[in-house]
């Protein structure tokens, strides 16, 4: 009896297993689906303030995505980075006026999610999107062709 509940047990964990494989793959697939595409929000108020969110899929490691990125922000004289944390994937900075963070989030091994948000404040011009700019920044930097999205 005992051998029967052992092999029974086996089985469900095997079949649990096989169903998160399989759960994964599929997320995977659905990453790279969407690889590439970045994805922008921003809103601003009547005074002008408000927020900027870009994001994007990539097909690179994590600490690939996120080395490149500190690089690119550290290249520019204007940005002053307030916070790294390299095991969370994790930059913080500002130019002054705004303040911006930014996160490669790995979905897999090969596969980060990267976005970045940042404040808009009513004294700056312009309605081009800094933080969508910065994510096609990194995608060139690291060769991935990436499109905005259609708003």
């Amino acid at each position: 009896m005992a051998h029967r509940s052992a092999l029974a047990a086996a089985t469900v964990a095997a079949v649990l297993t096989l169903g998160a494989v399989a759960a994964q793959a599929q997320w995977v697939m659905v990453a790279r689906a969407v690889a590439g595409r970045v994805e922008q929000m921003s809103n601003r108020g009547k005074d002008g303030n408000g927020y900027d969110v870009a994001t994007v899929v990539l097909e690179a490691a994590a600490d690939k995505v996120y080395q490149t990125a500190l690089a690119n922000l550290k290249n520019h004289p204007d940005v002053k980075i307030t916070k790294q944390d390299p095991k969370a994937h994790v930059i913080e900075f500002g130019n002054g006026q705004n303040v911006a963070g930014l996160k490669a989030t790995p979905l897999s091994d090969k596969i980060t999610q990267l976005m970045i948000a940042s404040t808009v404040s009513g004294n700056q011009p312009g309605s081009s999107s800094m933080v969508a700019d910065a994510v096609l920044r990194v995608c060139k930097e690291m060769n991935v062709e990436c499109t905005l999205a259609a708003q």
